[in-house]
């Protein structure tokens, strides 16, 4: 009964199966002392929770870290990840909450309907991409600014550029550069936001050339967008600690890591089943 256990201890709290076994923590505790044990298994748990805590810079909490750390083939509950954490004194990092905005799409430019709101939840890649700006802060003052397309069905960002202005050029380029490492059907869908820089004669031009449909949102509507609003959340909480980058070269470099070396290819999504966003394209 008591090797049961200690041997379930990782999976379930102590407290919990002494109670179902009808036994007391006390004699549990006394019976290892009794037998000499120096519970290695639990001296390697620990470690192994420190590590993978570690290994992604503290981006995950206790879920990610339970789905991480059963990839590796260790059988472990929450209760055991987040016990390791606190005796510790470590804690995740945590996004701050999401704040809607709206955009000023007061430009001279004809405005698409919101196709989004019609259509079903993508059911495989390359059929509704979203897209949006962000601002990233300079330690010296001022901002770059990030535009960037993501594969809704998947959540991977499929292309993105970083530039010290906002103007259209900007996510026409960032949307060049995904069609060119994505097959795509005529039809699918490209969202965004009402700002000027979606609705230009280049954009649109671009769209019309890979026979792309154009979907924005509806007006002072911020959560039509929200998917990408939330991206940019996680993103700045994760990798902008500092709160600002010193420099347009250091930004690139850090951007580009995060999405093209953890983003895209390690970083599980709860909403992919804790897997990361290439990981969960090749299961479709």
């Amino acid at each position: 009964m008591y090797g049961f256990i200690r041997g379930s201890a990782g999976a379930w709290p102590v407290h919990t199966l002494c109670a179902v076994l009808g036994v007391s923590r006390s004699a549990y505790y006394g019976w290892l002392s009794a037998c000499g044990v120096v519970d290695k298994r639990e001296e390697e748990t620990e470690r192994l929770v420190l590590e993978a805590f570690q290994d992604h810079r503290r981006r995950y909490g206790v879920r990610r870290l339970v789905a991480e750390l059963k990839a590796q083939g260790l059988e472990i509950g929450a209760y055991k990840v987040r016990q390791v954490l606190q005796k510790h004194e470590l804690k995740a990092i945590q996004p701050r909450s999401f704040v809607p905005r709206t955009t000023d799409s007061r430009h001279p430019y004809p405005i698409s309907p919101n196709l989004l709101l019609e259509l079903a939840f993508p059911t495989a890649p390359n059929q509704v991409w979203v897209g949006d700006i962000t601002y990233i802060p300079l330690a010296g003052g001022g901002f770059l600014y990030l535009a960037v397309w993501m594969d809704l069905y998947s959540r991977r960002i499929v292309g993105w550029r970083l530039d010290a202005h906002m103007q259209e050029e900007l996510v026409v380029e960032a949307l060049r550069r995904a069609l060119a490492t994505r097959t795509v059907a005529p039809g699918m869908l490209v969202h965004s936001d009402r700002g000027g820089q979606y609705a230009g004669k280049a954009f649109r031009r671009l769209l019309d050339k890979h026979k792309t449909c154009q979907s924005m949102s509806r007006a002072d509507n911020a959560y039509d967008n929200a998917f990408m609003e939330s991206c940019f959340s996680r993103f700045k909480a994760e990798l902008l600690e500092g709160g600002a980058f010193e420099n347009k070269q250091d930004a690139q470099t850090e951007i580009f890591e995060y999405i093209e070396m953890y983003y895209n290819t390690r970083r599980r999504h709860s909403a992919l089943g804790y897997l990361s966003p290439m990981h969960y394209e090749k299961k479709c």
